[in-house]
């Protein structure tokens, strides 16, 4: 039994005396996301506003070029839909995905904090970019059914598939990017002309069951042709898209956040005083 606390020789434990701080990550992240949300997209609507409207202009532009070229679209009758199932998913994957490369250099004031780690500046990142982007999908695709006279039949589940295959997907490389482009700065430049071409090669704009072989299977191998393509089922009940494999862009962002993780812990120290 320890000694009473009147007693002269009696030295108070420290778990006795301080109140250890609870749900240190959840605060940390909590406090992150609202600094990024101040600094992202400012204390008023119209930053909200402008997230929703980046995507719905590009939409109407692509759909405004490809009605003067075709007379219905590569699936159903409404070219708004069609493309929106593809940009909307596209345009998560790449918001994430850089908003995430960028977590240590954003936050590398606070990572100087012994309660802030890199992986709540990820993860602040990451839950912020995700919930702005559902904002965002359900606002356009909300929106755009209550427009037009789509003829789609929704499919919540295949739908919320797609979005977590693309959130594992985008959480993945974004991590792995955050290490690569802390480690080799020129890899931010290398990554950003090759995936210019990703919109026009991840069924955006066309099918992939339209494109001729041997195109067909190397563009399998982009995952992004899966999301996409998971996306349009939720929309298109009669859509079969047998090529789609949610195992496949689950199980890379799954591989790439391990290992992106693993990097990042034994380099996180580098990166910061580089």
């Amino acid at each position: 039994m320890s000694a009473p606390a009147s007693d002269p020789g009696y030295t108070p434990v420290l778990a006795e005396v301080t109140c250890q701080r609870r749900f240190p990550t959840l605060r940390a992240v909590s406090a992150l996301i609202l600094r990024e949300m101040a600094t992202t997209y400012g204390r008023s609507p119209i930053g909200y506003l402008w997230a929703v409207l980046q995507p719905a202009i590009s939409i109407f532009v692509i759909t405004f070029v490809f009605t003067l070229i075709m007379r219905t679209p590569p699936l159903g009758t409404n070219f708004v839909i069609f493309y929106a199932s593809g940009f909307v998913p596209y345009t998560m994957y790449r918001t994430i995905n850089t908003n995430l490369s960028a977590s240590i250099q954003f936050s590398k004031s606070l990572l100087s904090y012994p309660s802030v780690t890199f992986v709540d500046a990820l993860l602040g990142r990451f839950v912020l970019g995700f919930l702005t982007q559902l904002l965002v999908a359900y606002v356009l695709f909300s929106g755009i059914t209550l427009i037009y006279d789509t003829r789609t039949i929704v499919d919540l589940p295949a739908i919320a598939l797609s979005f977590f295959m693309c959130g594992v997907l985008a959480f993945g490389i974004g991590t792995m990017n955050c290490f690569l482009i802390g480690v080799f700065p020129a890899w931010q430049r290398i990554w950003s002309i090759a995936n210019r071409p990703m919109v026009i090669i991840s069924g955006v704009i066309f099918l992939y069951d339209t494109m001729p072989q041997p195109y067909r299977d190397w563009l399998w191998w982009n995952p992004l042709v899966h999301i996409i393509g998971q996306m349009r089922k939720g929309f298109y009940p009669y859509y079969d898209a047998p090529y789609v494999s949610p195992l496949y862009p689950l199980l890379l962002g799954l591989v790439l956040t391990v290992m992106g993780l693993m990097f990042l812990r034994r380099y996180a120290l580098f990166i910061l005083n580089d």
